[in-house]
């Protein structure tokens, strides 16, 4: 079995546990989140598909975002280039819709940005998910400073979080590249 193939299969029943377990899952979802978006077309990638408006490059564009917060800006207070670059806005969680003189908060890619850009990205900030994973305990507490400045939580936290995000995010993918697939029919 390929490497990708095995990073899209779910973990083994048996593997590793846990940091090693985490590791695992969150490669599998994170493959799980790259492999739907490839498989649009360019044009679909940029397509609104709900309600809500958001794309699947810029689902691609927060989930990278996301996990970069959380592990390297969150757990290692190390600063990170634009950490909300994924939103249209510094401050997402002050958005009001009811304020029209504000823009309402969504996610946003430049149109220069590629899927398969976003996707080698991801894969950096798996790469550094990975590291933090094999050098720090489960129950190891988040740095002070970066994302943290009071009641920082431990790292076994921050993978449940994070898996949980990934997870609400690959089920809505899941439902955007069943309603291409109709639409392209």
């Amino acid at each position: 079995m390929s490497e990708r193939d095995q990073k899209l299969s779910e973990p083994a029943k048996s593997g590793a546990a846990g940091a090693a377990r985490w590791s695992d899952y969150l490669d599998w979802v994170r493959s799980e989140m790259v492999h739907g978006v490839l498989a649009l077309s360019p044009e679909e990638q940029r397509t609104p598909w709900v309600p809500s408006g958001w794309t699947p490059l810029e689902l691609l564009s927060h989930v990278l975002h996301m996990e970069q917060r959380w592990f390297v800006w969150g757990f290692l207070g190390e600063p990170v280039a634009e950490p909300w670059g994924d939103w249209n806005t510094d401050e997402p969680w002050t958005s009001d819709d009811s304020d029209e003189t504000r823009p309402r908060a969504r996610w946003q890619v430049s149109g220069e940005v590629t899927a398969e850009q976003l996707a080698e990205r991801l894969e950096a900030v798996g790469e550094r998910t990975r590291g933090v994973l094999r050098d720090f305990p489960p129950d190891a507490t988040a740095a002070p400073g970066g994302r943290f400045a009071e009641d920082p939580p431990t790292l076994e936290w921050i993978c449940f979080h994070v898996l949980a995000e990934y997870a609400r995010h690959a089920g809505h993918l899941d439902i955007v590249v069943e309603i291409a697939g109709d639409q392209a029919d």
